[in-house]
């Protein structure tokens, strides 16, 4: 099946015959991905999100979108003081503003980056000062909704698929390139895998257990 023609159901029907993930896929039901309307604005709330808290992310987006209107002209129009009083780092503020310059300087929109695949997108992206390969995967999850991404760099992800092998008996001490190898029996619907695993964490937590054990 094609990966455009994929649907919510399809992925749950995949993932709930699947060793691992299948009895969390059981367990959580559908799962949708999603994706936001504009790129833009995704865009920059994930570099809010960026080595923080999501309760400090969340302030944050709150003073950011309060203080200013995020587009790329409304940050380009924005001085430095006023998304450093929003709670930006001097950093972030370097990164969103070279966002802003870059999708004013290429005219992009959400229509551009669909038209890509999804290595053109990383590419594109992550030529981008601030945006790594993390930020560029939570674009194509969440803005594009590409359904078979596999965001490695993700903390929760990363916890999602350790606390699933050790309840299978495995090693889950595995390296980034192992959890990719071992997410391509996912394929070609590792988004919603990606779903899935954070459920593990966040929303499971200490009945994950019984939950793999079943």
């Amino acid at each position: 099946m094609a990966a455009d023609d994929l649907t919510d159901e399809d992925a749950y029907d995949r993932l709930r015959e699947d060793e691992y993930l299948g009895p969390i896929v059981a367990e959580v039901g559908p799962v949708s991905i999603d994706p936001a309307e504009d790129a833009f604005e995704r865009l920059i709330v994930s570099i809010l999100r960026q080595q923080v808290s999501m309760a400090s992310a969340a302030a944050t987006r709150e003073r950011l979108f309060d203080a200013v209107e995020v587009t790329p002209a409304g940050i380009r129009a924005a001085d430095d003081e006023t998304l450093r009083d929003a709670g930006l780092s001097r950093q972030k503020t370097r990164y969103v503003n070279e966002i802003a310059d870059r999708f004013a300087e290429e005219a992009w929109s959400r229509e551009a980056f669909a038209a890509m695949e999804d290595d053109e997108v990383r590419e594109a992206l992550t030529d981008i000062t601030g945006v790594g390969p993390w930020t560029a995967d939570m674009f194509l999850l969440f803005v594009l909704g590409r359904p078979d991404v596999f965001p490695v760099g993700d903390l929760g992800v990363r916890e999602g698929l350790k606390t699933l092998v050790d309840h299978h008996g495995e090693n889950p001490e595995m390296t980034r390139g192992e959890m990719t190898a071992f997410a391509e029996r996912w394929e070609p619907v590792r988004s919603y895998a990606a779903l899935y695993l954070w459920q593990v964490e966040e929303e499971l937590g200490e009945r994950a257990g019984d939950v793999i054990g079943e």
